[in-house]
């Protein structure tokens, strides 16, 4: 990751809501129509298994994905997964700090911005209480599909995060299907404290699925490093459905690599980039800055 000249504002008054709704954004060149019920049925229950369609029209289409089943209170019930109408999108709604963590299309996001005037709406619903694996894999399959009902699609931004993907990266991916989430839906974000040396890598997105974030607070380490290292401990969290408790060790880093003789402690904090969530703040040893408990 380049350095960036770019300053930002702390803003901590932003807040996540955990689980709250998968939201995506297929951006277009051009207006759309939204395919026929039929086509969207057969292509939907390929990804998902057993859908019912029970909205269609102008507006845009719902499904229920049959496969899941999410407990309320009061009622057992399907996820719901809902296709808005297209209309028309304005880049100026992701401000510059949004823009500036967009690190798998940083040499084509401004083309997209200024190409790309249409969008796609795309939400789960009822999904918040779903398992940690059955909503990451709700959400990713739904992705695939929605790709392939709209060959329109130059781009789709993942509203949660703040990550952004070329569309061929979706179509063309061979990511595992248990590491989709991680690699498409959470985002590792960079960030140069101004004045120090200090450097700040966190994730954002893991909240959709009721899980915290991790950060890193540090100094004299490549943070591309750490990026690697964040998309891992991540990835670790989803599988173990957030096995990792505060206080708890995790391997560091020497050279790179994860090594096991070098250990990290991990403590449960407050974000401190926004939006305001709950993190594993990771204290990297010797190379860890500012005051931890």
């Amino acid at each position: 990751m380049d350095n960036q000249n770019e300053v930002f504002q702390q803003d901590l008054s932003k807040e996540e809501r955990p689980g709250a709704v998968f939201m995506i954004q297929l951006l277009m060149r051009e207006p759309v129509v939204l395919p026929e019920k039929e086509h969207m049925i057969e292509v939907m229950a390929r990804h998902l298994s057993e859908v019912e369609c029970f909205w269609h029209d102008e507006k845009g289409a719902g499904f229920e994905a049959k496969k899941y089943l999410a407990q309320f209170k009061d009622a057992t019930l399907p996820p719901q997964l809902m296709i808005t109408q297209c209309s028309s999108f304005d880049e100026k709604n992701i401000d510059g700090f949004q823009k500036s963590q967009m690190w798998n299309c940083m040499d084509e996001r401004n083309s997209i911005f200024e190409e790309c005037r249409y969008q796609v709406l795309a939400t789960d619903m009822l999904a918040a209480t779903l398992s940690i694996k059955d909503r990451a894999e709700l959400d990713m399959d739904f992705m695939e599909a929605l790709v392939e009902l709209y060959p329109q699609c130059e781009a789709v931004y993942f509203h949660t995060s703040g990550k952004m993907f070329p569309i061929d990266q979706i179509r063309n991916h061979q990511i595992p299907r248990e590491n989709r989430f991680i690699h498409f839906a959470v985002n590792a974000r960079f960030f140069n404290i101004q004045g120090t040396n200090d450097m700040i890598v966190d994730t954002v997105g893991m909240s959709t699925l009721l899980l915290p974030d991790v950060q890193y607070h540090f100094h004299d380490m490549d943070p591309n490093w750490v990026v690697n290292h964040a998309y891992n401990v991540a990835s670790y969290i989803l599988k173990n459905e957030n096995s990792i408790k505060d206080g708890d060790t995790i391997d560091g880093i020497v050279n790179g690599q994860f090594d096991p003789n070098v250990q990290w402690k991990c403590h449960c904090e407050d974000a401190l980039i926004q939006p305001s969530r709950p993190v594993f703040d990771v204290c990297m040893s010797e190379h860890a800055s500012g005051n931890r408990k």
